[in-house]
């Protein structure tokens, strides 16, 4: 990653936001007669009231459902290194919480530098080397020493407006329609809400470049670029080593300036037994489907962090300057490109939109031309959209397939997958802890076997009953042997859908799948049954 000024890095993507806002209230101001300083002091005063109670209620949250515990004494060695990192960037000494759990994860929030909670869990510590704690922490104290909560609130105002601008068009619309505003608002509304999409894409890419420079100042205060790497590993992909004093851990889906993307790292796992350190080659196993799926792309476009394996590259970069070795070097030849697999894939994925897009298009246009050709293809649309969604759930979900034995090291070495195309497997070991580490109310579950850990997602058909399940019956599963069939996917979290779950004697199998397909089969009948009673009336 070639290194540019964090400040103009940030100031270019602010300039880029702000003239899409600019646009929109010039068209705005040219063509229509809308309260716009309204809406913009009102996406201003909700977004200063976020940000001003945020941090507050984040505690209460912490503390509430994490059991999070504040003013936490760390060890001298993080201490000392804490003191000096604050004393060179002239900030105050954060916060720190800390969660009981063995997840390694840590991540910051706050107002400013001047009052930045830091949150680690007993996993960091439990997991990694000192030097490898220190890499972590001086990646969350990156983000406070850069304003991080600062500048990304003022991002978020942009979309915020936009869509508020889209909003009011809109409703601008429906009350003006007998009159030529009325059309300038329905143009501007579809103008406000694309910008609204991109802007939305251009906050999440300043994100992943901060990413970048808290990982750059962490490099900086440790003069350690590979105790970092080595620490990305073990938190992003679940890689360990023998001389972890424990290694059982998943990651946390808390949403903050973390380590990595809790929403997007939750699984992670291999364990490599050597004293010299993680095995390179199981690194570059688990690096391969980042480097070669097109998904990983798709899916880092959509995320606050960029991936792991992106991030090892910038970090590699840094070692020289170190008189450090390159931390790994992916040196695998991929065996195909894997292009046509993902746009089969994507296909799949959004048909079933394209179709009910459709709709709307042949509605309007049986509107404009009174061609019943043009209705009885729209009628047909929501058959066709209700069959591709049986289709992609079915390919996505596929039970007639074999359920082969397998381990955590192998799936995760997988290319072939994604949040659309799944590999049916049976995996045993033990449930170690929930899918959200310390959440009292989570229903997932973390499994470990002999080669590592993932995570398990463990829903039903009814959201409310993940919910009462992970609050009263989930911790019962806690340190219990199992057998786990499902499908393992990754978008870009590795991680096992559950079909069947067999504790003992006892077999629970989940009806999710089932139902699901059962539903739109019955919308599908009841659409056709609808039809032919139109006709016949």
């Amino acid at each position: 990653m070639v290194k540019k000024s964090l400040l103009g890095v940030s100031l270019m993507t602010m300039t880029l936001l702000y003239a899409l806002l600019f646009f929109v209230v010039f068209i705005i101001g040219l063509f229509m007669d809308v309260p716009l300083d309204t809406v913009i002091l009102i996406s201003i005063g909700v977004l200063i009231i976020q940000f001003l109670v945020s941090p507050f209620l984040t505690d209460l949250s912490m503390k509430w459902f994490y059991k999070a515990k504040f003013g936490y004494e760390v060890p001298e060695y993080l201490k000392s290194f804490i003191e000096q990192v604050c004393k060179d960037n002239n900030m105050k000494y954060p916060r720190i919480g800390f969660i009981d759990d063995g997840a390694p994860n840590a991540f910051t929030y706050g107002h400013t530098k001047n009052n930045a909670r830091v949150v680690i869990t007993r996993g960091i510590f439990d997991l990694l080397t000192e030097e490898e704690v220190k890499a972590v922490v001086g990646h969350e104290l990156g983000h406070a020493a850069h304003y991080d909560m600062l500048f990304m609130t003022v991002a978020q105002l942009v979309p915020l407006v936009l869509y508020y601008i889209y909003a009011v068009t809109v409703r601008s619309d429906n009350n003006r329609s007998n009159n030529n505003n009325g059309g300038n608002a329905a143009l501007i509304g579809f103008i406000a809400y694309i910008l609204y999409i991109i802007s939305n894409y251009i906050v999440l890419s300043l994100s992943r470049q901060r990413e970048y420079y808290a990982d750059n100042f962490s490099v900086e205060v440790t003069k350690n670029p590979r105790a970092l790497g080595e620490a990305l590993v073990k938190i992003g992909y679940g890689l360990t080593t023998n001389s972890s004093k424990n290694s059982k851990f998943s990651a946390s889906k808390s949403n903050a300036l973390g380590i990595f993307d809790a929403k997007t790292s939750k699984a992670l796992v291999v364990e490599s037994f050597s004293d010299k350190g993680i095995d390179s080659s199981k690194i570059k196993s688990a690096m391969k489907w980042e480097r070669w799926n097109l998904w990983a792309k798709w899916y880092e476009i959509q995320s606050t962090h960029p991936l792991i394996s992106k991030r090892l590259e910038s970090i590699n970069e840094q070692c020289a300057t170190y008189n450090q070795e390159k931390y790994i070097d992916f040196d695998l030849d991929k065996p195909e490109s894997y292009v046509d697999d993902f746009f089969k894939e994507l296909l799949i994925h959004l048909l079933p939109g394209i179709l009910l897009f459709s709709l709307f298009i042949f509605l309007g246009l049986f509107v404009a031309t009174s061609n019943d050709t043009f209705l009885l293809i729209s009628g047909l649309m929501p058959i066709l959209a209700l069959l591709a969604e049986l289709y992609r759930y079915t390919y996505k979900f596929n039970t007639r397939a074999k359920f082969n034995p397998s381990t955590v090291e192998k799936l995760l070495g997988e290319v072939k997958v994604s949040g659309i195309r799944s590999i049916p497997c049976e995996l045993e070991g033990e449930l170690i802890g929930k899918g959200d580490p310390g959440c009292i109310f989570d229903d997932d579950f973390t499994l470990k076997d002999s080669t590592g850990i993932i995570f398990l997602n463990y829903d039903r058909v009814i959201g409310l009953a993940n919910f009462i399940f992970g609050l009263f019956k989930s911790k019962e599963f806690i340190d219990k042997h199992v057998k786990i069939k499902g499908w393992y996917m990754r978008k870009p979290v590795p991680y096992v859908e559950v079909l069947e779950m067999t504790i003992g004697d006892t077999v629970k199998r989940y009806k999710k799948y089932s139902l699901t397909k059962f539903l739109i089969l019955f919308l599908i009948v009841s659409y056709i049954a609808f039809i032919f009673i139109m006709m016949a009336g």
